[in-house]
């Protein structure tokens, strides 16, 4: 089985790529999805957070407030590195079952989608990793504009994360979006067409 990581900067794109190749019929599993799965009401996952943050980030049904969290961490860097502290173990433990699950179905190519790849150092877990990168001008742009955010937040949210520069380089492959939601499209689709020969064994 053929593993392939899917990461970039947020407002990169990642997530469309993700879609569009789920779309397409490839197994995915989204780091985002397994850490809305970690803390679901009575998981230890969501004791763990309580204990550290109080129940201000609690919503009165009693499901994470993850807007609030988020805006607590990205203002303070040490809770930052608490909540990963406590959520980082729960989703590799959640992806490696899924992994083995779709290895157990025999699936040849599966996908990853996993925003901060290379600042956990999990790309050795993969055999190809795919960045999609746009310039942090157009990031902060996007994330304004869908997420309702102030621009000062969104920087912080950006600046938390390693420069989408310096993993370029590291990656497998680029996938540059830059252009309209077509033009990522039509580069996704032939990348997976690239990565489905190389796990059929016959490309390179």
């Amino acid at each position: 089985m053929m593993k392939v990581a899917i990461t970039g900067n947020v407002a990169s794109g990642k997530s469309v790529v993700a879609t569009i190749w789920a779309r397409e019929g490839i197994p995915l599993v989204s780091a985002d999805d397994l850490a809305r799965a970690a803390v679901e009401p009575g998981t230890p996952g969501l004791r763990a957070i309580g204990a550290v943050f109080g129940d201000e980030v609690l919503l009165p049904d009693g499901t994470l407030d993850r807007d609030g969290l988020r805006r607590l961490v990205f203002r303070d860097a040490g809770l930052r590195k608490r909540l990963e502290k406590i959520l980082h173990p729960r989703i590799a433990a959640l992806r490696d079952a899924w992994m083995a699950g779709e290895a157990g179905k025999g699936s040849p190519l599966v996908a990853a989608e996993i925003p901060l790849l290379f600042e956990l150092g999990l790309e050795g877990d993969f055999d190809a990793t795919v960045l999609v990168h746009a310039a942090d001008e157009e990031r902060c742009r996007r994330l304004v504009e869908s997420k309702g955010l102030g621009e000062d937040e969104a920087r912080r949210i950006m600046e938390a994360q390693m420069p989408a520069e310096d993993k370029l380089d590291r990656a497998t492959y680029v996938l540059h979006n830059s252009g309209s939601l077509d033009d990522l499209e039509a580069r996704a689709l032939a990348l997976l067409d690239l990565l489905r020969a190389r796990a059929a064994g016959k490309g390179t």
